[in-house]
């Protein structure tokens, strides 16, 4: 039964990436909720100092549920176009590379009903 405990305990955590920014990390987790349904939390982990020299971490977290990727997705991606375009970056080619990182996600591929969450499914 032990083995049973861990593996209903390790299936709520799917995935966890971590991305170093200077001073601060971002972890993005993928975990799955009690009704199988996934969802995506982003935490910002900075290190901060005590007046005594002791470190502690400060974290700010967002949970971001399956019915609002595509609009989270969508909105990030305009904004940082926007600030490059604000930075006249676009002779790097950074417009292209955010916008090619993001249009490989099928929002329908995370199971549900797709009508319910805004998407159409035409396919058929």
């Amino acid at each position: 039964m032990e083995e049973n405990e861990n593996i209903e305990g390790d299936r709520e955590e799917i995935y966890a990436n971590a991305v170093r920014a200077g001073k601060r990390t971002y972890f993005f987790d993928v975990r799955k909720t009690r009704g199988e349904d996934y969802y995506l939390t982003i935490t910002e982990s900075k290190r901060k100092y005590n007046d005594d020299g002791t470190f502690f971490y400060q974290k700010h977290k967002i949970f971001l549920y399956k019915e609002d990727f595509e609009k989270f997705s969508n909105a990030l991606t305009d904004s940082i176009k926007k600030i490059i375009s604000l930075k006249n970056e676009h002779e790097a080619g950074m417009v292209d590379k955010i916008t090619n990182n993001f249009t490989d996600v099928n929002f329908e591929d995370l199971g549900g009903d797709a009508r319910a969450n805004g998407t159409s499914t035409d396919t058929e």
